[in-house]
């Protein structure tokens, strides 16, 4: 789908001016709670949580491209990004029913993506989990629920990011060998569906195809993939959609991150950039919890700063320019 005038001025805005999209993401919100509360026997509150995204982007925007942030804790941070960052905003609740495996999509409540506009966002970003094996009246709701979302996002005229997190409904554990063995075809097949104009998406915000933490050469445990092997796959998703695509951290540290967008490179990966999260930024939550902002601030200028210029180091040798997919 061509992108309009103003949509492209947007991405611009989001991305690095090599049009690499080096974007930090801080959307979490029930995640960052747990995080958080690791470190302190009250209930994590809703001011620390604010002051917390505040200073991760008064200390690191000024060296990302744009920040992701939710609109229910974020929006004291959207007001102090750096004047050259661009801003993407959460659509969805944060979490899903445990009480079933079809993990149904669920916007805010009270938001909509005018709404999210108006706040300053230059793109909607909407988590969906998938599994491409699930019954097919789960997966036709999925498909008409993200139909709506870019409707909404073509009437607004803003981009569309789609985080999509594939699962396997019979597999409870997405770290176990089990289910290692099957991701591959999760993350890629599911990636063609979302590639349908029909959903009016600009940018997939995917998984990498493997778990290299499983991958020859990477991990410590079992091998499920040799690096051919994995090598092969992360080719195959390059080809699983001719949308911009970006990779999200999932979690893992930032040296396995950096090694991980290498290795994606040296694999004939032509990704776009990344929404990288708390493999920048949370290593420094204990020390806000236990020290307060001032450690806090110190941890980001320090710690925090060295990831994140080391990732922007990576991306320049490794990523591809969005606009050479579109």
């Amino acid at each position: 789908m061509a992108l309009t005038e103003q949509k492209r001025l947007y991405m611009e805005k989001l991305s690095a001016k090599n049009g690499i999209i080096s974007a930090l993401a801080f959307d979490q919100r029930g995640a960052l709670k747990r995080l958080m509360a690791q470190y302190q026997t009250d209930e994590p509150t809703v001011a620390q949580m604010e002051e917390l995204k505040v200073l991760v982007a008064e200390e690191l925007t000024p060296f990302a491209s744009s920040m992701l942030l939710d609109p229910e804790y974020g929006l004291p941070a959207t007001k102090v990004l750096h004047q050259d960052a661009g801003l993407l905003l959460a659509y969805e609740k944060t979490g899903y029913d445990t009480t079933s495996t079809k993990r149904l999509p669920d916007c805010l409540d009270d938001w909509s993506v005018k709404r999210l506009k108006e706040e300053g966002a230059d793109a909607i970003k909407f988590l969906l989990y998938y599994d491409v094996d699930s019954d097919e009246a789960t997966n036709r709701q999925k498909q008409a629920y993200i139909e709506r979302i870019g409707s909404e996002c073509v009437a607004e005229d803003i981009p569309f990011y789609l985080e999509i997190l594939a699962y396997d409904e019979t597999i409870s554990d997405a770290t176990s060998v089990e289910y290692a063995k099957v991701k591959p075809r999760k993350v890629i097949e599911a990636m063609k569906v979302f590639s349908a104009e029909r959903f009016g998406i600009d940018v997939l915000k995917v998984e990498v195809p493997v778990n290299m933490n499983f991958v020859e050469g990477f991990g410590t445990g079992e091998v499920v993939y040799t690096k051919a092997e994995a090598s092969a796959y992360f080719k195959e998703q390059d080809g699983a959609t001719t949308l911009p695509y970006i990779y999200l951290s999932a979690g893992v540290s930032a040296k396995l991150f950096q090694e991980t967008l290498v290795f994606a490179k040296e694999s004939g990966a032509n990704f776009n950039g990344v929404l990288c999260g708390r493999a920048t930024w949370a290593g420094g939550v204990k020390d806000y919890i236990e020290k307060g902002e001032t450690a806090a601030r110190e941890w980001l200028r320090t710690t925090g700063f060295q990831n994140i210029n080391d990732l922007n180091k990576v991306l320049k040798e490794t990523a591809t320019p969005w606009a050479q997919q579109v």
